[in-house]
């Protein structure tokens, strides 16, 4: 056995794939499951900011995708939004701050559906969060995970639509987030009495070094794979 690193890619079935939306757009991206058998769970990951470097390889999800399908068998679609490049391609379509992205969502929930994956999980991180709120209840997901969320672009009444719609919203937010911390977390996310705010003490924003970066994994898993923390650290 191995420790599992940053640039660890464990065993698993990688696929590059292309979503179309209704809207006529690409999307170029990857899906990645578990060999020999089907996936407990999907996490369609929805990306940071692309105007901000943000896209389907930054790290927590490129690690995400290298050691989730081999360590608790679940499947992980990454793909660029709109408008977004990355060494897998550029995406066709125009950066439109989080409007027209909702057809970049629907597509990623629909390339899932057509494949018979299931206990869909919307994962957004910083911008994606946004996406997740904004869209996440019109589909049929198991609920949505949010990486340091910003609630920049989601409104109250974005939030609100969650008290209608009977799945889980879980913030995972640093303790030092350049954006928003813990306990105002709380106070905006009060607005959906369901919404767990989960604070982790001394991270940041962007959850650089391998302990965040286990941190943050193992507490998606535990969420989408309950029992599954903490994550193996050898291989």
């Amino acid at each position: 056995m191995e420790e599992i690193r940053a640039t660890t890619q464990l065993p698993a079935l990688r696929k590059e794939i292309t979503l179309s939306t209704k809207d006529g757009q690409v999307l170029v991206g990857e899906l990645a499951t578990p060999l020999g058998k089907a996936p407990k769970a999907t996490l369609i990951t929805l990306h940071p900011l692309p105007t901000h470097g943000g896209f389907m390889d930054s790290h927590l999800y490129r690690k995400a995708a290298n050691r989730l399908p081999a360590l608790i068998d679940v499947a992980v679609l990454r793909f660029n939004t709109r408008g977004t490049s990355s060494p897998r391609g550029t995406s066709s379509g125009s950066f439109d701050g989080g409007v027209l992205e909702e057809h970049d969502v629907a597509a990623a929930v629909a390339f899932c559906q057509e494949r018979g994956l299931e206990n869909l999980w919307l994962v957004g991180w910083s911008f994606g969060t946004e996406l997740a709120i904004k869209y996440g209840p019109d589909h049929q997901i198991q609920g949505a995970i949010l990486i340091s969320p910003p609630l920049h672009r989601a409104t109250d009444q974005d939030l609100a639509r969650w008290n209608e719609f009977d799945r889980p919203l879980i913030a995972l937010v640093p303790g030092d987030d350049d954006y928003l911390q813990p306990a105002e977390a709380a106070k905006r996310f009060a607005i959906v009495p369901k919404a767990q705010v989960i604070g982790f003490e001394g991270e940041k924003h962007l959850w650089i070094g391998e302990n965040a970066t286990r941190r943050a994994l193992d507490a998606i898993s535990e969420i989408v794979a309950p029992g599954s923390a903490p994550l193996p650290t050898q291989y």
